[in-house]
């Protein structure tokens, strides 16, 4: 049995196929269990992204159901990963039904999943999104969110994650009653996260693969008036390498548990986007198109966000080492090369 046994939930997403082809490229002899039920998540994620990361090919298991129809004590006790990655969820910040992505995303099944790992010592990483923060204070003066300004999101999917936080938390505040160590738990708050792997994310895809495909199909780039939008574009290969940190086989081999910011630490406007996107597929005369933005869509807009990544610094040992911009420039011109092959 191999010493290195990952489960990566939401495997076949835009992140966790990254991640999981990262996993298996860094220990060849893994064995890694991918949960998906492939409601958004698509099987070519996972042998494309094998490919890229110059694997023969994707050599996980898959396990193709949904996250709330595990029996996660019964999983646990078979597979004994050493460490377990919880990306699965709805993602859709469009989504209406707030029953649906409360239930999928923060439900009994996450609890399960919490307290099993915990009861078995085994290290849990989970996603969690700076949706969580909503529009705190921090940005009408365009600084960086810390932690602790998290707890009115703007919309359900930053609430069901912040529900999330919370049954952690309480965890947290358990062990502490009952004079035990802190759980091997953490979260991590995901910013604006693109590059490879995300073409199967439609209409959630990143603003840098959105405008790098307009300017590939011959149009301008277009955005709402008038473009100083700005928020914490990260690269996936960032968040690919933090969220192993945090599992405690990056640098750092004891990670302080909590929850962290997962961004790059950097604001990038997205004039500033796009003009790396321009810069990416040397097309200088590509202006941008601005339109006024709806007012339905002004209402809960996010205009800034900005990760604080002190925290993750001084607690996981991570620190990143992707330049926005330049990652957007060199992802806009990785997706011009494939859209030639």
């Amino acid at each position: 049995m191999s010493e290195h046994r990952f489960i990566v939930t939401g495997a076949a997403g835009f992140i966790g196929s990254n991640l999981s082809a990262e996993l298996l490229a860094r220990h060849p002899d893994a064995e890694l269990l991918a949960v998906d039920s492939f409601r958004t998540g698509a099987s070519m994620n996972l042998t494309t992204a094998a490919r890229r990361r110059g694997l023969a090919g994707f050599s996980g298991t898959v396990l193709p159901d949904a996250v709330a129809e595990i029996e996660w004590d019964e999983l646990l006790a078979s597979f004994e990963p050493s460490a377990v990655f919880h990306l699965g969820a709805i993602t859709d910040t469009t989504i209406a039904d707030e029953s649906e992505m409360i239930r999928e995303n923060a439900g009994d099944s996450w609890a399960w999943l919490l307290r099993s790992a915990v009861a078995r010592e085994i290290p849990l990483v989970y996603a969690s999104s700076a949706a969580t923060y909503g529009t705190p204070p921090q940005a009408a003066s365009r600084r960086p969110f810390p932690e602790d300004a998290a707890g009115e999101p703007n919309n359900v999917y930053g609430f069901s994650k912040w529900l999330m936080e919370q049954e952690h938390e309480r965890l947290d505040r358990e062990c502490a009653r009952h004079g035990l160590k802190r759980p091997a738990v953490v979260g991590l708050r995901y910013f604006n996260v693109f590059g490879p792997g995300e073409g199967a994310k439609g209409k959630m895809a990143s603003i840098a693969r959105q405008l790098t495909l307009q300017m590939l199909g011959g149009g301008r780039p277009r955005l709402f008036e008038d473009g100083t939008q700005t928020r914490d574009q990260v690269s996936v290969h960032d968040i690919v390498s933090q969220t192993i940190a945090a599992a405690g086989l990056g640098e750092r081999p004891d990670p302080e548990p909590g929850v962290y910011n997962a961004g790059s630490g950097r604001g990038t406007s997205f004039e500033g986007v796009a003009q790396a996107c321009r810069d990416g597929l040397n097309l200088p005369d590509r202006p941008t198109d601005f339109f006024p933005m709806p007012a339905e869509i002004a209402r809960f807009y996010q205009d800034f966000t900005l990760a604080d990544m002190s925290r993750a610094r001084a607690g996981l040992g991570f620190v990143p080492s992707h330049a926005p911009a330049e990652a957007v420039a060199a992802y806009a011109a990785g997706l011009a090369q494939e859209s030639t092959d």
